[in-house]
């Protein structure tokens, strides 16, 4: 493209494109920042008040490099002062925190640009090819600084030392930094925002799962409690986070890995965005039949086959994590053995209950399903409101199928994708516990499975109400209720929170199965909130206008 003043630079339009892009999201990554620095702020409050002495901290700490469980949820031990305790809780949470932030930042103002041709109508004044992803990767950038800042600041605030509170933000900035590029990357490859996340989302958990492979296979220290993680860590970008060490001997070095895979994915980014066409991506998607399946005539078959793809994923996804970690638990026992500090950490991340260790080692993983089931009930029944913002609601619901049932259709295929996600993850943790040896069973864990189900349907309530009374705010308000939940509910004993709060979170009240005895009724009224919310939200769907 030229103009009369010459060719136009593959650049050109970039500070306009940032600026539209940071008035987009005034609200919403000031939003994750506030969050993640309350969090920090209040996870760094709790440990100087729950451990004030250095004792204190040497018996919550002693023996967890033994325990691979501990390893793969919380981390690496760094040391025994209060800054190092304070990495120990909270570190992983944050990096995972970040990782997410810049994601679903960068696939917004890349991939959905294009998907819903804001690009293509920006594209027609005076901006250049990169333009677009260049603008997308200075805002992003902008706010994982911002971030590193703020997470320094907060610690300071604390009393934290300086040089740990600066590699704590540090490597939650450079972490975020990393999963910037590898989702440029995802949204040059793919042609729809909605697999650009999923994939983007993917490579974080994976990742996550490797760092934690790698720190459970870590070296221990003489003490019994400073760990080194092994090499698979190293092949992590969240691993490379917990590398820097805060509050440890800081590895500062350890922060060009992050910088450098951003570098990488950048320039693939580039070279991808000039080898495909605008609006398509290097994996189309695939053509459908010549004709629909009869099934597509009802709405159940329609939401069906949308969220299919998805739905699969996330139950073969679940049933292998879940078949990895039913091989733990006679590690878990073994390393156990005597050592009241690891049980007692375990009981904490399990909820209480004082079981045996390994089933509270499975409640404790169960808890995550339970997040991961309601990322999924959040994730589909957003599809409800791309659908009416693409105008394909609008021509289903010109037919004889009212809204009431388009709607119940996509929440029958969402509450049956979380129930299937729920048993696979307690059937493969439970066919691998009995191969290595193990005594749980394969049915108390998919009972255990099935109890998470309420609370995630107490989202699904929540998201149907959003969607209901608030369209164009409903992807932010859903994505902000489940991290709220999650951040009140499965973290609320980690910062500090009360009770009367932790309570506000529907995972508060999900028994902690199978470490714990089965008790209905916080189900039961789980199960009552979920269909109340439902209801309000689908009158008021009823009586609003479709909105674009």
């Amino acid at each position: 493209m030229s103009d009369a003043s010459g060719p136009m630079s593959a650049y050109a339009g970039t500070g306009r494109l940032v600026r539209l892009a940071l008035r987009r999201d005034r609200v919403r990554l000031p939003v994750w920042i506030a969050g993640a620095v309350v969090l920090a702020a209040a996870g760094a409050a709790a440990v100087a008040g729950e451990f004030p002495d250095e004792a204190g901290r040497v018996a919550a700490l002693r023996g967890v490099g033994g325990n691979p469980a501990v390893l793969v949820m919380r981390g690496t031990p760094v040391g025994t002062d209060l800054g190092a305790l304070v990495n120990f809780r909270n570190l992983l949470s944050l990096l995972v925190l970040a990782a997410l932030m810049s994601t679903f930042a960068m696939v917004r103002h890349t991939r959905q640009n294009e998907e819903t041709g804001r690009a293509e109508m920006i594209g027609a004044g005076s901006v250049g090819r990169h333009a677009g992803l260049t603008a997308a990767l200075v805002v992003v950038a902008g706010a994982d600084v911002l971030l590193g800042a703020a997470l320094t600041a907060a610690l300071l605030g604390a009393g934290m030392p300086l040089d740990g509170s600066l590699a704590f933000g540090a490597a939650c900035a450079a972490t975020g930094l990393a999963f910037a590029g590898v989702a440029a990357v995802a949204a040059q490859l793919f042609q729809s925002s909605r697999a650009a996340n999923a994939a983007a989302a993917t490579a974080v958990g994976v990742d996550f799962l490797v760092r934690g492979v790698g720190d459970a296979l870590g070296e221990r220290a003489a003490d019994g409690i400073r760990v080194t993680g092994a090499w698979p860590s190293w092949s992590s970008p969240i691993g490379w986070g917990t590398h820097v060490r805060p509050f440890g001997e800081e590895a500062w070095w350890v922060l060009a890995l992050p910088v450098a895979l951003l570098a990488a994915c950048t320039a693939a980014a580039f070279a991808l965005v000039d080898r495909r066409d605008f609006g398509a991506g290097l994996i189309p998607d695939r053509p459908g039949p010549a004709s629909g399946s009869r099934a597509l005539l009802s709405p159940l078959g329609l939401a069906w086959r949308l969220n299919r793809g998805a739905t699969l994923g996330w139950v073969i996804g679940c049933g292998l994590a879940g078949a990895g970690i039913g091989t733990l638990g006679p590690a878990v026992d073994e390393a156990a053995i005597g050592n009241t500090g690891v049980a007692d950490l375990l009981d904490q991340l399990a909820g209480g209950g004082g079981a045996t260790l390994v089933d509270t080692l499975y409640a404790a993983m169960m808890n995550v399903f339970g997040v991961l089931a309601a990322g999924f009930v959040v994730q589909a029944l957003l599809r409800l409101r791309s659908e009416e913002a693409g105008g394909h609601a609008e021509a289903v619901l010109a037919t004889a199928v009212g809204r009431v049932r388009w709607v119940l259709a996509h929440l029958v295929c969402t509450a049956g994708g979380a129930a299937a996600l729920l048993v696979a993850a307690g059937a493969g943790m439970g066919l691998t516990d009995a191969a290595a040896g193990g005594d749980t069973g394969v049915g108390p864990l998919v009972g255990a499975g099935l109890a998470q189900l309420p609370a995630a349907l107490a989202l699904a309530g929540f998201v149907v109400l959003v969607y209901g009374v608030l369209p164009r705010l409903a992807v932010p308000l859903a994505w902000a209720g489940l991290v709220v939940s999650i951040a009140f509910g499965l973290l609320g004993d980690v910062f500090g929170l009360p009770r009367a709060v932790r309570d506000l979170s529907p995972f508060s009240h999900v028994p902690a199965l199978p470490a714990a005895e089965m008790t209905a009724g916080p189900l039961v009224a789980l199960a009552a909130v979920a269909t109340a919310l439902a209801v309000a939200g689908l009158a008021s769907f009823r009586r609003r206008d479709l909105s674009p």
